[in-house]
């Protein structure tokens, strides 16, 4: 479980054909290490990876055809930044909203523009996770739990201030580029409870 607070970004040293799938290397400077062991989650841009060898200030992590396949994961290349967090602690404060790391479906950034200080960023998310996105409800992007402005239709708008573009692979993005969505778990939980009460 996440916050969808980054703690860092990181980029791809190292990307490894095994057994059919991947193995993934990650280089994080900036990561603190000394509480991950062998086995604990890390979130890489919004997906819940397993870390299975771990370097001074590298982890790597075994990626199946699924996750490629349901994420942006499968198209990055060597030196492409990706959005960091180690797995929540019961201790943790909760600055964001809770994250499974399961990512829903790929959205495409429309269009960025400023809002003051601020980035207004419009994203086109899959026409069947449309129903769970609500304004003023929480998305997760790429792993950064944000707010919802505005929803028309398949398309959701959300404003980035300063700090988050600065700290996030946010300030690599521009129109046109994919993005990993995860929509507000309680939506889901709700829809399934919705469906039991029916006759």
């Amino acid at each position: 479980m996440f916050t969808g607070i980054i703690q860092c970004t990181g980029i791809l040293a190292r990307s490894e054909p095994r057994g059919g799938d991947l193995r993934l290397t990650f280089a994080a400077p900036a990561l603190d290490f000394s509480d991950v062991a062998i086995g604990d989650s890390i979130s890489v841009s919004g997906v819940c990876l397993t870390a299975v060898e771990l370097g001074e200030h590298t982890f790597a992590v075994d990626v199946s055809n699924e996750t490629l396949a349901l994420t942006t994961l499968g198209a990055l290349r060597d030196g492409d930044a990706v959005n960091l967090e180690k797995a929540l602690r019961l201790s943790d404060r909760l600055g964001g909203h809770l994250v499974s790391g399961h990512v829903d479906g790929i959205g495409q950034v429309v269009s960025i523009e400023a809002d003051a200080r601020s980035q207004r960023w419009t994203i086109e998310v899959p026409a069947e996770l449309a129903r769970y996105i609500a304004a003023k409800g929480s998305i997760c992007v790429d792993g950064v739990s944000l707010t919802v402005n505005t929803v028309e239709g398949a398309r959701l708008s959300v404003n980035l201030i300063p700090h988050t573009v600065e700290v996030t692979t946010f300030a690599q993005r521009r129109p046109g580029d994919k993005v990993n969505l995860e929509v507000d778990m309680m939506a889901r939980y709700l829809e399934r409870l919705l469906q039991e009460r029916e006759p």
